[in-house]
């Protein structure tokens, strides 16, 4: 094979790869802190629905 014909079919290759690595790459992720918050908010809602068990008077022996 002539150097220039692997020269040429390596530079195809090389820009199908990065296209395809374009394609291919994830949605940006949310900061730590960001998530953190969301999660305690969505805590906080799930405590604040739940129903309050009812308080127990102490027991003496």
């Amino acid at each position: 094979m002539h150097s220039d014909i692997h020269t040429l079919l390596h530079t195809y290759r090389a820009t199908e790869l990065q296209r395809e690595a374009v394609e291919f790459s994830p949605q940006p992720r949310p900061r730590l802190r960001q998530r953190m918050g969301w999660t305690m908010i969505e805590l906080g809602l799930r405590l604040a629905q739940s129903r309050p068990h009812p308080m127990r008077a102490a027991r003496t022996a």
